[in-house]
């Protein structure tokens, strides 16, 4: 008489389980994708740094950041970390020209400011010193100079 089969036991592989591997002899890990985040954080800052450089402190602060994060990113592009080498350069470019536009509008500001009293109203403010009444009277003699000059109303008429 033969015997009845035996049922497999839970969690044992049919056949049995094959040898390990030698040591070391493991498939190394897949390969890390290029980290371009860098390259692609520098183009964007430097892009709105160009729309900001009016205000001249965005234009610098944003082109600054830009091209600094630009070279970081260009050095792993030459590591072999990054492949978007154009973006990168593409960010330290436009980040210089942000720049310098920003530095640009430093000289026209100032420009507008003296035309318009600006250093008048300046020197008005420190001499009236804590006066509250003098200090009004400089900041309505400022913006009448700015309406009469733009011919446009600053003050909302009741």
């Amino acid at each position: 008489m033969t015997e009845p089969p035996q049922p497999p036991q839970y969690g044992a592989y049919p056949g049995g389980y094959p040898p390990p591997p030698p040591y070391g002899a493991y498939p190394p890990p897949p390969p890390a994708g290029p980290k371009n985040g860098l390259g692609t954080a520098a183009l964007v800052l430097a892009i709105i740094g160009l729309v900001l450089c009016w205000t001249v402190a965005g234009g610098v602060i944003l082109g600054l950041c830009a091209v600094i994060i630009g070279f970081v990113a260009r050095g792993r592009v030459k590591r072999g970390e990054a492949n978007n080498g154009g973006i990168a350069i593409a960010g330290i470019v436009l980040g210089f020209v942000s720049i310098v536009a920003a530095l640009v509008f430093i000289p026209i500001y100032i420009g507008v400011f003296d035309r318009v009293g600006g250093t008048d109203y300046i020197d008005c403010i420190s001499r009236a010193g804590s006066d509250q009444q003098a200090i009004q009277d400089c900041a309505d003699e400022f913006t009448q100079r700015v309406e009469e000059q733009f011919s446009l109303t600053v003050t909302p008429t009741p």
